[in-house]
């Protein structure tokens, strides 16, 4: 194995469902930052390592950040709206959410205000039935995948909001073409869950993937490995 292909710690270095057998291996990189091209960074890291049939799935963060959609905490000003509804938000271990003014400010700049109004009425109606999810069911994709800054991220995005990339299912299709025709997707994974935001292949099995990537096998902080590929195992 190509020694920029890894397996992260606590990770699977196989995975199945339905049958299908699947190496599972990240990829490590440089630090990716809004300088880089996402273009140069699938063909310095992927296209040496990448092989026919392999199904590549890249972080939404590290699109995002090509795309120049992050953005320093410090340089964000939050409205009046943005430090109210940010109070009424639930904390987690795994991330901020919008739970803070900077990063409730962005999903209004995503979405506008009403619609951001419309969605907590809507969470806060599923809260007293006990169902979670309601706010972002409303708010849409690109306001669940704002991810705000975390200890545990890696150096300078620990004092940055990530924005999702402008248009992922077009920036999966480019990167198929650039990497030969194979599937690519764009996930947005945590040890919460996973969401595919984007796929080059509109007849990949996408639930098959999403059982595939629960694990989270990018990683989240120092590892450096924002891409990732299932080869399959032939039996």
């Amino acid at each position: 194995m190509e020694k920029k292909l890894t397996i992260n710690p606590g990770k699977a270095g196989i995975v199945e469902n339905g049958g299908k057998i699947y190496l599972c291996r990240a990829i490590h990189t440089t630090v990716v930052t809004p300088k880089d091209k996402l273009e140069d960074v699938v063909e310095n890291f992927v296209v040496p390592v990448v092989e026919p049939g392999d199904v590549v799935f890249l972080s939404e963060k590290m699109v995002a950040c090509t795309e120049g959609r992050a953005y320093p905490i410090d340089g964000i000003k939050a409205g009046l709206a943005a430090r109210v509804l940010s109070r009424f938000v639930v904390r987690t271990p795994y991330g901020i959410g919008l739970a803070m003014p900077e990063t409730m400010q962005c999903a209004i700049d995503e979405a506008g205000l009403p619609k951001i109004l419309l969605a907590a009425a809507v969470g806060a109606v599923g809260k007293l039935f006990g169902k979670k999810g309601w706010f972002y069911r409303v708010a849409g994709e690109k306001v669940a995948a704002i991810d705000g800054p975390c200890e545990y991220t890696l150096p300078p995005y620990n004092h940055y909001v990530v924005l999702a990339p402008k248009d992922s299912g077009e920036t999966a299709r480019q990167i198929s073409r650039q990497l030969g025709g194979i599937t690519v997707l764009i996930v947005d994974a945590n040890d919460l869950g996973c969401k595919i935001l984007g796929s080059s292949d509109k007849g990949a099995d996408l639930e098959m993937f999403l059982h595939l990537l629960k694990q989270n096998p990018l990683g989240q902080s120092d590892q450096c490995t924002p891409i990732g590929i299932f080869r399959p195992v032939e039996m």
